[in-house]
């Protein structure tokens, strides 16, 4: 049996938990199996060194900032790897460019396009343990490139599908997932099981327990996911294509205050100008959330969208270079936001969830500013100050606690 392990900043963010991941991970290589573990930078590295490149340059380039985090990987696997063999079992750290995990040149935010495995085969055939760094790859130039924040469950899972694992498994502080954050919702209840769309969306829409494309990625090669904790014993929650329970009709509530909201305002009234915008930031990778466009005045209309806190300063110096070409009067942006997200594929077969959303979020006196929906999933834009009380009050509305 192969098996993928993966686990994040916190759990080997010191030597103790270095040392505990390392028994857990020779626990199942006892048992005969195969064994690859994907690791993370110890806890707050990353943020770390990016704080390091900002005080040098407040605006760094971005290959030189893939070329700096990419060491924090570097770290834990060569530390793990000492660890497993100061507890008598071999083992072997190998970095992106080792392995050979093919991505796009997007620095910051690559894709994996290929992984070569025939090292990893060979390492795995010589009875050790490969450990493997997330989040980076290399891309054409043989440059370091990173995954976004969060890629290193996309490099467990892409691993998991190179390999044929029999199992992948997504290790974090967190024993599973939860119809809420539970740090924020008290009363919040863990699912024992998850379907691949509904994780998807909680992903999405900043339940910080998966990264979105790591799911899209296991839904796509049909890779079963185990979320659980590396700090305890806990069954986790498992994503997969179909679940086996009575389908929920709401499975959680998720909030993402990453969020900023940018109006254009007074654009022509016109065909080809929605095009224009969202081609440009999209050729900038700029990814956007919400959209609404305003009802047409006197030949103009106004166009709303969210995107990331920190693709705010970019988007809108490039609406505002632009401004003309786009036709737009002014540009305007909001940063004190956050979505609130309901999610579960139950609601497409029952109608006035939303109006039970909306109701619970009125009582509680919480004003909307935009709304987006798709089959399993409502998604509120209100003001940031608001985001916790409002998930607890759509919680307690939806009867989701324990």
């Amino acid at each position: 049996m192969l098996v993928v392990k993966k686990f994040g900043g916190s759990s080997v963010a010191d030597k103790e938990r270095i040392f505990n991941v390392a028994k857990r991970c020779i626990e199942d290589y006892e048992k005969g199996n195969q064994v690859v573990v994907v690791l993370s930078a110890m806890g707050k590295t990353t943020d770390g060194l990016i704080a390091k490149a900002h005080e040098i340059n407040p605006n760094p380039p971005k290959r030189e900032l893939d070329m700096l985090l990419a060491t924090g990987e570097q770290v834990s696997v060569a530390l793990m790897s000492m660890a497993m063999n100061a507890l008598g079992v071999p083992s072997v750290s190998l970095n992106a460019s080792q392995v050979a995990m093919h991505t796009s040149s997007a620095y910051g935010m690559a894709k994996l396009k290929k992984i070569d495995t025939e090292r990893i085969q060979h390492e795995l055939e010589a009875k050790k343990i490969v450990i493997i760094t997330g989040f980076q790859g290399i891309n054409k130039y043989d440059d370091l490139t990173t995954l976004g924040r969060g890629g290193s469950d996309t490099t467990a899972v892409a691993l998991a599908a190179a390999l044929h694992a029999d199992a992948c498994e997504i290790y974090t502080d967190v024993d599973g997932v939860y119809t809420a954050d539970p740090r924020i919702v008290p009363d919040a209840r863990k699912l024992l099981e998850v379907s691949y769309d509904e994780m998807l969306e909680f992903a999405s829409l900043g339940a910080k327990v998966l990264h979105n494309r790591s799911v899209e990625m296991a839904k796509r090669y049909g890779v079963q996911l185990v979320v659980r904790s590396s700090l305890n014993r806990e069954e986790g929650t498992i994503v997969k294509e179909e679940t086996k329970l009575e389908r929920m009709l709401v499975s959680g509530v998720a909030a993402d205050k990453n969020v900023a909201r940018i109006s254009v305002i007074g654009v022509k009234n016109e065909p080809g100008v929605a095009f224009k915008i969202f081609n440009l930031l999209a050729k900038h990778n700029i990814n956007v959330d919400i959209i609404i466009q305003s009802i047409g005045r006197e030949e103009r209309k106004d166009i709303s969208f969210t995107v990331a806190k920190q693709d705010l300063k970019e988007t809108m110096d490039l609406l505002n270079e632009h401004k003309d070409g786009i036709t737009a009067q002014n540009v305007t942006s909001e940063e004190d936001v956050a979505k609130l997200s309901i999610i579960g594929a139950g609601m497409t077969s029952n109608p006035g969830v939303a109006a039970k959303m909306f109701e619970a979020l009125y009582n509680a006196n919480i004003n909307i500013k935009m709304i987006a929906t798709s089959e399993i999933r409502i998604t509120v834009l209100i003001h940031e100050e608001d985001v916790n009380r409002a998930m607890r009050t759509v919680h307690d509305a939806f009867d989701l606690a324990d």
